[in-house]
């Protein structure tokens, strides 16, 4: 199991999480942030910095962002398990769903 982060985050990335996570685990992509799910150690302390109340425990991800899990999970396809996110830095892509996903969260600046 691990945590996982959704929909509220695409085209936010608040990053408040990425600095309560311990494991450096939460790697940024173009429009969303997405977290290894192998390198996630399940502590949860992402998920109260969460402005946007984004990031969930995988069983409890509610049905309608079901299939951000898929993609957080297959953001990793091609990077491996590089080890913590400081290192790779921000990367010029997101898992396809993201990518194709409409602007999002326009009245987050508001």
């Amino acid at each position: 199991m691990t945590y996982i982060i959704a929909q509220p985050c695409v085209d936010v990335m608040d990053r408040g999480c990425v600095e309560e996570c311990p494991v450096d685990c939460i790697y940024e992509g173009k429009r969303m942030l997405y977290i290894h799910p192998d390198e996630c150690v399940d502590c949860g302390a992402c998920e109260p910095a969460c402005p946007v109340e984004a990031i969930f425990y995988e069983d409890d991800t509610p049905d309608e962002w079901e299939e951000y899990y898929d993609a957080n999970v297959g953001f990793f396809d091609d990077l491996g398990s590089p080890g913590g996110a400081a290192g790779l830095g921000p990367q010029d892509f997101d898992h396809p769903m993201i990518a194709k996903l409409p602007p999002q969260n326009q009245d987050a600046d508001a």
